[in-house]
């Protein structure tokens, strides 16, 4: 029972690496094997200057694929269409090095912290993540750096190729009408569902706890302690905890500022006083100096919030919730002035569709704790102030407010503008990266296995 556990596990992980573009360099490394004679070899089936595609990459996303299409057939040519997606982002980066097309390390570092706490939030721990990998929060980070900054790069070079192209209502409208009646698609209920978020503060008694603690870990140190040892002992960094509170090396800019300004008036061997940022607080050690890099330790304490922190947030949310049913204020003003979750309160406080970039979505896929909560709602309602548990593990409170219900209808112009408008932008940039491949393979060394010869991986741009 434990074996399939672990393998359950492990799927949903695979899942959601994947849906979140990182592409593993094998199977061992999200911890998945094959049962006894169904091994499959890796190796590379695919040269695009110094850029190279792994079988394993095509077969991961092909077992994806799989597992969404729940039974239903599939294209008979999806593996060379996979194996084309993959070659135009090969040469797109091996582009990006030739025009000198880079991102930041800020960014990449913040992009992984980003995944990794929502893959931690996924399986329910970083614990359990380490758990799953056998390694450390620091050393999964080290592993998906490489992954995430190739993607970011592609993304990045994609948008100096794709970035000016857009759609007008007339190429919108010849787009629908390209498509045969018969195949229009049929969409499920639809609702717009708005929320505001506004966390838990941390109370003064709890915040002077923690100072005080780490005082006492400090003088401690001073007093002849091992710092390493007592990180160990005491940081809530899962990260770093196990490696004696060790960062590593980080360019500046890379930390947060209150941690970097700390860290900048220390000599090696120098610890700081308590030092307040956005993820706790901190007691650091500075180790040394490296070029234009440094590294540190530190020990990490989270002030846990109390029930008189969410009770203030509730009282808020009350108060929020009042104005707006009187017609006071508007929802999308009160949700850019008081949400937490900036992705939502820039949208009017609306939760946006990841597939289209709209604010509809479709009922089947919602959040269970949100669709649980709209079910029997009635248009226009905002919901009592509710516990919510943020991305990054915060405790909150939030309403949330059902603007629009839309009934199961087949694909019209009128309804579904956004949604179509989206499909033949998606096309008209596709064949833009089409036309660019065709333009551009010849500025690259490109060689492809024989046994992956039938995909045409050259003739991407003639389909």
């Amino acid at each position: 029972m434990l074996v399939n556990v672990n393998r359950a596990v492990a799927s949903a992980l695979l899942t959601l690496l994947l849906l979140l573009g990182f592409a593993p360099a094998s199977q061992a490394q999200l911890g998945i094997s094959r049962p006894k004679g169904q091994q499959l070899l890796d190796g590379i089936i695919v040269k695009v200057d110094n850029q190279i595609v792994l079988r394993s990459e095509v077969e991961l996303i092909y077992a994806q694929e799989v597992a969404r299409a729940e039974g239903k057939p599939l294209p008979p040519d999806l593996k060379c269409k996979i194996l084309q997606s993959l070659v135009l982002n090969k040469l797109m980066l091996a582009r990006a090095d030739v025009d000198s097309v880079t991102v930041e390390d800020k960014q990449v570092n913040g992009e992984v912290d980003r995944r990794m706490a929502y893959f931690a939030q996924q399986i329910g721990s970083e614990k359990r993540l380490e758990e799953q990998y056998g390694k450390s929060i620091k050393a999964l980070k080290d592993d998906l750096r490489p992954q995430i900054k190739d993607q970011l790069t592609q993304q990045k070079m994609q948008e100096t190729i794709t970035g000016k192209v857009a759609v007008t209502p007339r190429e919108v409208a010849a787009y629908f009408t390209r498509i045969p009646k018969d195949s229009l698609p049929y969409f499920s209920t639809e609702v717009e569902v708005g929320q505001i978020v506004v966390p838990a503060q941390v109370n003064d008694k709890a915040k002077q706890a923690a100072i005080a603690k780490l005082n006492d870990i400090r003088a401690q140190v001073l007093a002849g302690a091992d710092f390493a040892t007592l990180a160990k002992a005491n940081s809530e960094d899962p990260g770093s905890a196990k490696e004696g509170g060790y960062l590593g090396f980080f360019k500046r800019g890379e930390l947060v500022p209150e941690y970097e300004a700390a860290s900048m008036k220390l000599e090696p061997g120098q610890m700081s006083p308590v030092v307040q940022s956005q993820f706790g607080f901190h007691l650091i050690q500075f180790i040394e100096r490296k070029g234009n890099t440094y590294s540190t330790r530190h020990i990490l304490l989270k002030p846990e919030t109390g029930s008189a922190d969410v009770s203030a947030s509730a009282k808020l949310l009350t108060r929020l919730r009042r104005q707006i049913l009187s017609d006071s204020i508007t929802f999308a003003k009160a949700a850019k002035d008081n949400s937490s979750d900036k992705t939502s309160s820039s949208n009017g406080g609306l939760l946006a569709n990841r597939q289209d970039g709209g604010s509809r979505l479709p009922l089947d896929k919602l959040d269970p704790a949100i669709f649980f909560t709209i079910d029997t709602m009635k248009v226009g309602h905002i919901t009592p102030p509710m516990p919510y548990r943020t991305d990054d593990g915060k405790d909150a409170m939030r309403i949330l407010w059902l603007k629009s219900n839309t009934p199961p209808h087949q694909a019209n112009l009128q309804d579904d503008y956004q949604k179509i408008a989206a499909a033949a932008l998606n096309e008209k940039k596709t064949k833009a990266l089409d036309e660019w491949f065709a333009k551009n393979r010849g500025t690259v060394y490109l060689e492809v296995e024989p046994e992956y010869a039938q995909c045409k991986v050259l003739d991407v741009a003639e389909k």
